[in-house]
């Protein structure tokens, strides 16, 4: 998909300001209490996601997380199909104080790739 220039800015800014996790880590850190977040829209979440995750559009992120994670000390890991969304919901969730919000690198299409 190609993207605007202004949006990938945006999103690149994003990713340097929030860690990365490789695909092949995230099992791990679910399996200790991690959550995976799905931050697509739900008709591409009901297409295939990763097991047990949460699902909050990303146009409804920062009004819908806390209701739904609570915790700020919560280890989060949004993704998306690749990049830019994952990363750039990853921000926002550390701008509201989620300091252990990530996004997996690649995305959902990275991890189904492991």
């Amino acid at each position: 998909m190609a993207y605007t220039e202004k949006f990938q800015s945006l999103a690149d800014d994003a990713m340097s300001q929030v860690q990365s996790v490789s695909p092949s880590e995230v099992g791990a850190m679910l399996k200790s209490g991690a959550v995976a977040l799905d931050i697509r829209d739900k008709e591409e979440h009901d297409a295939g996601h990763i097991d047990g995750s949460l699902n909050i559009s990303r146009g409804k992120l920062e009004m819908n997380v806390e209701g739904l994670i609570g915790d700020l000390d919560t280890v989060v890991i949004c993704y998306c199909n690749a990049n830019n969304r994952g990363a750039l919901s990853a921000a926002a969730l550390r701008s509201m104080g989620y300091s252990n919000a990530r996004y997996i690198a690649g995305g959902l299409k990275a991890y189904r790739a492991v």
